[in-house]
């Protein structure tokens, strides 16, 4: 709807473009940690003191609005491994894909290890 009424979508997706994810099997989210009071821990007859909640969103901007659109995005908490970070990215030409990154990445790799899920992917140049 928002792409009908002349919008381009900046966030989640880098792209305008139908949703790469499988309905049904996942969708565009990310995660919160929030703490439980002890009232909310009885009512939903759970012992831990947080709760990790999912939120989604959609930010749209009228064309002449927007800049340059993310080459891709961050859909899943990266994961950390000896040497290397695995991303799970969203990009407008290949849909879903992995990306590896690894120390011999040199700068990307040091911006990988501190991306969050959610943002974009690549690094501005220069950074």
């Amino acid at each position: 709807m928002l792409i009908e009424a002349g919008l381009r979508v900046l966030a989640p997706c880098p792209h305008s473009a139908v949703c790469p994810m499988v309905p049904g099997e996942d969708w565009c989210h990310f995660a919160a940690r929030v703490n439980r009071s002890s009232l909310h821990r009885q009512v939903k007859g759970g012992s831990l003191p947080y709760e990790d909640e999912k939120f989604s969103y959609v930010a749209a901007v009228r064309p002449e609005l927007a800049g340059d659109p993310a080459a891709g995005r961050v859909v899943r908490r990266p994961q950390k491994r000896k040497g290397q970070v695995l991303l799970d990215l969203c990009t407008a030409e290949d849909g879903l894909r992995p990306t590896t990154v690894t120390k011999r990445h040199g700068s990307d790799y040091r911006w990988a290890r501190d991306v969050k899920w959610g943002e974009s992917w690549p690094p501005p140049a220069g950074e």
